[in-house]
C-alpha cells in the first residue's frame, strides 16, 4: 500500500514536469507568434513577455496587439496560457493534497499498529493465565494419582 502512495506521488510530479514543460513551450510559441504578428514588437524578448502578460491575462498594458492577427493571437494565447497554467497549478495543488494525505493515514497507520500491539499483549497474557491454570490442574492430577 505504502508503495501505491509513492507511486500516485512520483505520477503527480511527473505531471507538474510536464505541465510546466507545455506552459514552456507554449510561451515560447507566443513568444515568437507575438515576435513575427506584431510590428511594435521588436525584440524576441518582447514577443515573450507578451506573451506572458497575455497568457497569465495580467495585461499591463505596456505592449498590446494592434493587429488583427495579433489580436486573433492573443485570445489563443489567452485560452492556451489559462488551459496550461490552470494544469500547473492543479499539479502543485494535488502534491501538497496528496502529502497531507499521506500524512494522515501515516498516524492512522500507526493508530492501528498500536491497538494491535495491545491486543497482542492482551493475548498473550491470557495465553500465560492459561498455562498457568493446565500447570496447575496438571499438578492437581498428578497429586491425585498418587
Amino acid at each position: 500500500m505504502k508503495r501505491s502512495r509513492q507511486r500516485q506521488l512520483h505520477i503527480i510530479r511527473q505531471g507538474l514536469w510536464y505541465s510546466l514543460a507545455l506552459c514552456v513551450v507554449i510561451m515560447l510559441f507566443g513568444g515568437v507568434g507575438f515576435w513575427v504578428l506584431e510590428p511594435q514588437v521588436i525584440t524576441l524578448q518582447d514577443g515573450l513577455w507578451l506573451a506572458f502578460t497575455t497568457a497569465a491575462t495580467v495585461g499591463y498594458g505596456d505592449m498590446v496587439p494592434q493587429t488583427h492577427a495579433g489580436r486573433v493571437f492573443a485570445a489563443l494565447m489567452v485560452l492556451l496560457g489559462l488551459s496550461v497554467l490552470s494544469l500547473v497549478t492543479a499539479s502543485l495543488a494535488a502534491i501538497f493534497v496528496e502529502q497531507e494525505v499521506e500524512a494522515e493515514v501515516q498516524a492512522e497507520e500507526r493508530q492501528i499498529e498500536r491497538e494491535l500491539m495491545n491486543e497482542i499483549r492482551a493475548l498473550r497474557e491470557q495465553v500465560r493465565a492459561l498455562d498457568a491454570r493446565l500447570d496447575q490442574t496438571q499438578a492437581a492430577q498428578k497429586q491425585e494419582t498418587m
